[in-house]
């Protein structure tokens, strides 16, 4: 589960020698990428793409039948390079990496691309990445943290895949200043966007209960950003993995698309104007899945969702504009 914690980012601010206004933007940077003023504008993201063969075919199918419009991918996954050969057919694919630092299920594990004497302290005792962010924050220092992602993204690149954007596994980036300005830092000199939420925050901080402050100190991190020269969202919605069944309904196809196809429209309901990341991670079921995560109720309703027509039309009755990463940093380079 991804936890933001946006009070930490006040030393991040210090460490990037911000020395930008913390007052308030006067407009989103929805408007400043050219949508039009009081725009909705929604990336409806897939995570944990690479995870396994059920991840990947519901990734393929919500980008490319439903109305998800991005996903990252785990590269140092089994199921990786099942999804790489379908980039290579579908290079249109808003795809990003979804850094990964850690392993946290119990009988699927994967371990380090960089290997284990280049970044000891993200290895556990069975040779994989460490299952918690609070044992990565303990263990691992910010250069093992720098080697690790960099190793990930030079695995991309040598199979030819040219991420759109990066994002973090669990949140794992976000947990320290140093390990979120490790994060920043690359996304920067990489010139690759970066999934940060650096506009009104309205969502992530009513989720996270941020104050005033708080909130006006991730606005400086994301003036940063932008006058690096890379585009930046406004709000971030990342709920929808703690969203259980009722315990009266059973977990039938039916029941899963009904409910979190209601979810998700309660969820665009709330979205403010200005370009809100919106967080899923989606399945479409085999025997396998089961057999790695108990998750696989919540995400089967999240992939049954994007596909559901209703979700579709509801959208498009809400005036809401579906975007990508792509199409930001598109936006984003015009601008200068």
């Amino acid at each position: 589960m991804f936890k933001l914690h946006i009070a930490r980012l006040g030393l991040l601010v210090m460490s990037l020698q911000t020395v930008l206004s913390l007052h308030a933007q006067d407009s989103t940077y929805a408007e400043r990428l050219g949508f039009p003023k009081g725009a909705k504008v929604v990336i409806l993201h897939i995570d944990d793409v690479g995870n396994s063969i059920d991840a990947n075919m519901a990734a393929m199918e919500a980008m490319t039948k439903g109305v998800a419009t991005s996903c990252s991918v785990m590269m140092p996954c089994a199921w990786v390079p099942g999804f790489l050969h379908f980039l290579k057919d579908h290079p249109e694919t808003d795809a990003g990496l979804h850094l990964t630092l850690t392993s946290e299920w119990k009988d699927y594990r994967w371990g380090p691309l960089a290997g284990k004497p280049a970044v000891p302290g993200l290895v556990d005792g069975e040779g994989a990445m460490w299952k918690s962010v609070a044992e990565v924050v303990k263990h691992a220092s910010a250069e093992e943290v720098d080697r690790e992602i960099r190793a990930q993204l030079d695995r991309a690149l040598t199979a030819g895949f040219r991420p759109t954007h990066l994002d973090s596994h669990m949140g794992t980036l976000f947990e320290t200043p140093a390990f979120i300005s490790k994060y920043v830092g690359l996304g920067i000199e990489k010139r690759i966007p970066v999934m940060f939420p650096g506009g009104h925050n309205t969502l992530i901080a009513k989720q996270l209960g941020a104050t005033a402050v708080q909130a006006g100190m991730a606005r400086a991190v994301g003036r940063t950003l932008w006058q690096a020269g890379l585009p930046v969202i406004d709000d971030l919605h990342n709920e929808s993995y703690d969203l259980h069944m009722p315990k009266d309904l059973r977990p039938t196809e039916r029941n899963l698309r009904k409910h979190k196809t209601r979810y998700y429209m309660d969820v665009l309901r709330s979205v403010k104007p200005g370009i809100t990341y919106v967080i899923m991670h989606c399945i479409k079921l085999t025997d396998e899945f089961p057999n790695i995560s108990s998750s696989w109720a919540v995400r089967h309703g999240d992939f049954l969702a994007m596909m559901n027509p209703e979700l579709r039309r509801f959208i498009e009755r809400e005036g809401i504009i579906l975007t990508t990463m792509r199409e930001l940093m598109e936006r984003r380079q015009k601008r200068g």
